[in-house]
């Protein structure tokens, strides 16, 4: 097996790691070590259904988080407040067909030396009061290495379904 070979399987199952363990944070609703995998400048988004390609400042967006809010939303689902999680689902992420995309220079403002861009296909079952929804659709990620390892510094999340529906809940995507 060449050199390249080897580095490119290498850095694929390196990133595949580091998105199974993110799906298993946000299954065991381990929302503040989630928040932790994040850069300062990290963003959350989900682009609109119907706009896939758009930007948040052309488009509305589902979601469009910087790091106070991602950590806020995190916070709140943590807390008693958050009926809507009462008691919470039961969630269970799939990742797959994980591709890294690109290995770029430094990002702005990152302490790292590289950005990798990398894509993951996701299928999430949430399980409440006897009903059982299943959302399905890929994200892509600018992933940073810092002095932790890999970090996220912008996480977008393509929902691939045509409505909200059943219950417009985006909290299992976060």
């Amino acid at each position: 097996m060449s050199e390249a070979l080897t580095q490119r399987l290498l850095l694929r199952l390196e990133v595949e790691d580091f998105l199974i363990e993110e799906a298993w944070l946000l299954d065991n609703w381990k929302l503040d070590e989630w928040v932790a995998l994040f850069t300062p400048e990290g963003k959350n988004l989900v682009p609109a259904l119907d706009a896939p390609s758009g930007t948040p400042s052309d488009t509305v967006y589902l979601v469009s988080d910087d790091l106070s809010k991602i950590r806020s939303r995190a916070d709140q689902l943590l807390g008693r407040m958050a009926w809507v999680e009462s008691p919470r689902s039961r969630v269970k992420r799939l990742i797959g067909n994980v591709r890294i995309e690109s290995v770029e220079g430094a990002a702005p403002g990152s302490s790292g030396d590289s950005c990798i861009v990398a894509t993951a296909s996701f299928a999430v079952s949430r399980s409440r009061r006897d009903h059982i929804d299943t959302w399905m659709g890929h994200s892509r990620y600018r992933l940073v290495r810092t002095g932790e390892g890999l970090r996220i510094a912008e996480r977008t999340v393509y929902v691939n379904q045509d409505s909200m529906r059943p219950q417009n809940m985006l909290s299992i995507i976060l």
